[in-house]
């Protein structure tokens, strides 16, 4: 159980914040205030935080991380994407001198949030805070309580990018333990599409709490990629929510390497009929690790397609959880939906909580899900070694293989080279595990 924190002493860095923001982003940042003060941090007591404890975050007295420090341009520089609009954030703050911002067509805006905040208010108050869970959850509360900077996107009707958005989060604390609250603001307007990738990386020992809202209009697509790589002394808190209209899709991509305690919560609401969305995870951990993933998908209109598969790799003493949430509400007739979680767990002392749950409160619909847990396969290992291969590249090969299914449907090319390389940088030292 999540013994509660002073409030105040997480709310107190709010005061350092930029005095002047129009009307609706102080009022946003009160209301934040005042719901964390109410919530506090969630604790194991309620059922979606059962299995994740905060308590290391809670106890801990995080200042607000400062403007750019040293380290953050040669940390940036090794992750950059060919090919994207690069927008790098430093501490929570936009760094200019480390982005790349390229040519748009008519229609885009893709920048901070605080310049569209400042310069085109009208595009941002319809939208900021409407669909985070401000008013449930005690962590999006205490973002709101300080929004500041991070991304905004729009994308007017029919208005498609062909070059991916790179948004690249990296923290840097020398010293004492510092916290960021990110936030991330895409609306895509009827017929529009983009692919927008969050990547999270850093040194050091912080808190990175991060908020995404993806507004995704009728006959939209925009393809969502999250990688977390954060530094393994560090916490990450993200919730990411998006809201589709009629015939649109959204795409959502989540990898999780890093951090030494991660919780995702992703989820959309297809709210018209005709909308698709594809949820793809995966996640790796070892060491004493823990990584939480929560996923909602709401079909509450007719017609309505979601596809959903997430792997997770464990070893060592680390911990995952997987809650998938399918909502089928009783106008969603003809709603398609399938559902799977497989996890790999490499080593006795590693451990996994999955659970896939599936509402339906409408009788025309195809629905399924599941969940695996399970070692590699011995006749498998065998067969590779019976060939020539020694048992660690047997072991390697296996574990490549059943992550790299996910990699593969990473549609940006450059992001998904990153990650095929990150993948097999990791896995000698989740194999070595296995010695």
């Amino acid at each position: 159980m999540t013994a509660q924190p002073d409030i105040a002493q997480h709310l107190a860095p709010a005061r350092q914040l930029p005095a002047g923001a129009p009307g609706f982003v102080g009022a946003l940042r009160q209301r934040g205030m005042a719901r964390f003060a109410a919530l506090g941090f969630p604790t194991t007591r309620i059922e979606d935080w059962k299995y994740t404890n905060l308590a290391p975050i809670a106890r801990e007295s995080f200042a607000l991380a400062p403007d750019g420090i040293d380290g953050a341009g040669e940390l940036a520089a090794a992750d950059h994407l060919g090919g994207a609009i690069e927008l790098v954030f430093v501490n929570g703050r936009f760094a200019e001198a480390l982005s790349t911002r390229r040519e748009l067509p008519p229609g885009a805006a893709v920048g901070s949030l605080a310049e569209a905040i400042a310069v085109t208010p009208a595009l941002v108050e319809p939208h900021l805070g409407s669909l985070a869970a401000i008013d449930d959850d005690g962590v999006v509360a205490l973002n709101s309580a300080f929004v500041q900077d991070g991304v905004f996107v729009h994308l007017s009707a029919g208005c498609r990018l062909a070059a991916p958005i790179h948004c690249l989060f990296v923290s840097l604390a020398n010293g004492a333990p510092t916290v960021s609250h990110p936030r991330v603001l895409v609306v895509a307007d009827a017929g529009s599409a983009a692919s927008v990738i969050e990547q999270y990386v850093g040194r050091g020992r912080y808190w990175t709490n991060a908020v995404s809202e993806i507004v995704v209009g009728p006959g939209a697509s925009i393809a969502h990629h999250k990688v977390q790589r954060e530094d393994t002394r560090a916490y990450h808190l993200a919730a990411i929510a998006a809201e589709q209209r009629q015939d649109s899709r959204f795409a959502s991509h989540a990898v999780a390497l890093g951090a030494a305690l991660s919780r995702s919560a992703i989820a959309t609401r297809l709210d018209a009929p005709g909308a698709v969305c594809d949820f793809d995870g995966l996640y790796i951990a070892d060491g004493t690790q823990h990584v939480d993933h929560h996923t909602t998908i709401d079909h509450a209109a007719p017609r309505g397609t979601s596809r959903e598969l997430y792997k997770g790799i464990l070893a060592g003493r680390a911990t995952g959880v997987f809650n998938g949430k399918v909502f089928v509400r009783p106008d969603a007739q003809q709603s398609d939906a399938q559902q799977m979680n497989q996890n790999l767990l490499l080593s006795d002392d590693a451990q996994v909580d999955t659970k896939p749950q599936l509402e339906i409160f409408a009788d025309d619909v195809k629905c399924s899900h599941g969940a695996t847990i399970g070692q590699l396969d011995d006749d498998a290992i065998f067969y590779l070694r019976a060939r020539g291969i020694d048992q660690p590249d047997a072991r390697r090969l296996l574990i490549y293989g059943f992550a790299n299914e996910l990699v593969e449907r990473i549609a940006v090319e450059s992001l998904r080279r990153q990650m095929e390389a990150m993948l097999a940088d990791r896995l000698p030292a989740v194999v070595g595990a296995l010695a």
